[in-house]
């Protein structure tokens, strides 16, 4: 299994635990801000809030925090001064990262970043340093409890339009183009599949082999990023050797 999809799995893990004790919701809140900070309020014409509304549903989110976090974004209440700040780098074995995250103190959030990377073996750099290496596709997740087959998976993903489906330890990942990314996850809802998860993601063109240390140093490197609150995704492409 690819250290892309490993962590994606312990990602998925992580953020029940997340959940349980409202941490997904700050993120979801700064996302559903930002998104309508940037194109408006009204979801059905704006793409991104529309994502973000629906992934706040998903975690249970009251729609009266989802609405004043809309409001938030378009000025109408008070807050809501965050940035959407890209970090690019180097991990323990030239592996790629790419942290996406929302702050209301870059110098702040740039310190702890930087520091987390020189204390697991990596190192920060400049912007497009590795975005190079990773293309945009839209990811959907079907959790494997659901007890839907594989073959089925595939065949109403691909009849629905997407590219992939890659089968992982405990889900089906589904990609698309990020184009056709909502009409797809529609189609597979009305067919009865209910996404685990379901958003944009920066996929890896290739990957890197570490093993051992660098392993472990990698790990604590991405534990520690997700633990930050201001990171919203993190991208790599290690493998486990």
């Amino acid at each position: 299994m690819s250290g892309h999809s490993k962590w994606s799995t312990i990602k998925r893990k992580k953020a029940k635990v997340d959940a349980a004790r409202g941490r997904i919701f700050t993120q979801i809140s700064k996302e559903i801000i930002l998104a309508a900070k940037q194109g408006g309020g009204d979801p059905e014409k704006n793409l991104r809030l529309k994502n973000a509304v629906a992934k706040a549903k998903e975690a249970n989110m009251p729609n009266d925090s989802i609405q004043r976090c809309i409001m938030k974004g378009t000025g109408e209440i008070g807050g809501g001064s965050y940035e959407e700040i890209v970090y690019e780098g180097y991990g323990p074995g030239g592996v790629a990262v790419m942290i996406e995250l929302m702050t209301d103190n870059r110098n702040r959030t740039a310190g702890e970043i930087r520091h987390l990377f020189s204390k697991n073996g990596g190192n920060l750099g400049e912007s497009g340093c590795v975005s190079w290496m990773f293309e945009k596709k839209g990811l959907i997740v079907v959790d494997r409890e659901s007890g839907i087959d594989e073959d089925e998976i595939l065949i109403a993903a691909l009849d629905a339009g997407a590219e992939d489906v890659k089968a992982e330890e405990d889900a089906f990942e589904i990609l698309t183009d990020p184009e056709s990314f909502e009409a797809v996850r529609e189609d597979l809802v009305k067919k009865g599949i209910a996404p685990a998860e379901a958003r944009i993601s920066m996929v890896p063109k290739t990957t890197v082999k570490i093993s051992g240390t660098q392993a472990e140093q990698m790990t604590r490197l991405l534990e520690g990023l997700e633990d930050l609150d201001e990171v919203e995704e993190v991208y790599t492409n290690f493998e486990l050797d």
